[in-house]
């Protein structure tokens, strides 16, 4: 589709340990890396809180002030930076009227299109595929695995969406992490992370409560075609729908990128034209999440540009042409 091209360039162009095009996997699972960030933050001086969900930024005389948590209690602060996307940020937790009207519009026009489904599955062996028999650790289990035979696969199986059908065969993305950091599973015992294209946020007919189990099932039954043994081996699975990855983790329409990553949507474009410097239109609020440029991924790039700004300066006005 036309637009689309960059993703996969957005995928690619980083490294890993100076290979080029590479991901890397975190030893002991993504939590690893919020546990590593919590402990650097911690000998800083830092104060984390979990589990305190935040209802409201304070804004007086058009300044960030601080918060307001869920249970009414109110933390004051000078500078309060957001890493949650900009519909969350600014229709949820800041009152419309400390903001401009073309700039609510343009966050409105924001597109959270292209939703994410995930399965974490258990297993009690590796899949011992028909094209590379064995269910011993093997070159087979330690890259990226993808069911989608061609092109016009791949098209078939977004056209489903495109109509708010999850896609009957749909494109699966398989990764094994367990087969190169025995600290993710038990000793025998295997972790698989499925990232499942295409499953839309709107649904032309149903509910994802209702459909989420069917759908599990359908991939899992693709992967027997490649593996006959997976679905046997199947100890546990969680299945994450777009409306699960949303009301879990905040994520608007279930976009992991925390809004499309298309042109129109990039660089100077991101999250709204005139506020791609990670300012906002509230003095000393910010934003640093994958809202901002550069987008999503693992790679802290907005967080690190955010922290550089410079709070003396105001911020910019909404660009208009």
């Amino acid at each position: 589709m036309p637009g689309t091209a960059y993703v996969l360039f957005h995928h690619v162009m980083g490294e890993t340990d100076g290979r080029r095009g590479v991901w890397g996997y975190v030893r002991g699972g993504m939590g690893g890396l919020t546990q590593a960030l919590a402990r650097a933050a911690a000998g800083l001086g830092v104060e984390i809180r979990c589990e305190a969900e935040v209802a409201r930024v304070l804004v007086r005389d058009g300044r960030a002030a601080g918060v307001v948590l869920a249970n009414g209690e109110e933390l004051r602060a000078p500078l309060v930076v957001s890493n949650a996307d900009a519909h969350v940020t600014f229709t949820r937790l800041v009152e419309a009227r400390e903001l401009p009207a073309e700039f609510l519009a343009a966050v409105g026009r924001i597109s959270y299109a292209s939703a994410s489904l995930k399965i974490n599955v258990a297993l009690a062996e590796l899949p011992d595929f028909r094209a590379l028999p064995g269910t011993r650790p093997g070159p087979q289990h330690r890259g990226t695995i993808h069911i989608c035979p061609d092109l016009d696969y791949i098209e078939r199986a977004f056209d489903d969406a495109k109509y708010g059908r999850p896609s009957a065969r749909p494109v699966l993305e398989c990764t094994i992490p367990s087969v190169v950091d025995d600290t993710v599973a038990p000793a025998g015992r295997h972790l698989m992370s499925i990232f499942v294209q295409y499953a839309p946020y709107a649904l032309g007919e149903g509910h994802w409560d209702q459909l989420r189990e069917p759908f599990a099932d359908r991939c899992f039954a693709l992967l027997d075609e490649y593996a006959p043994n997976f679905s046997r081996s199947v100890l546990a699975r969680q299945v994450l729908t777009p409306l699960d990855i949303e009301r879990t983790f905040n994520l608007t329409g279930g976009n992991i990128f925390q809004g499309a990553m298309t042109p129109s949507q990039l660089f100077s474009f991101r999250p709204v034209p005139g506020h791609a410097d990670y300012r906002t239109p509230v003095r000393g609020l910010y934003l640093c999440g994958a809202a901002t440029h550069p987008g999503g991924g693992v790679m802290g790039a907005p967080g690190y540009n955010a922290a550089r700004r410079d709070p003396a300066r105001p911020p910019p006005t909404l660009g208009r042409g």
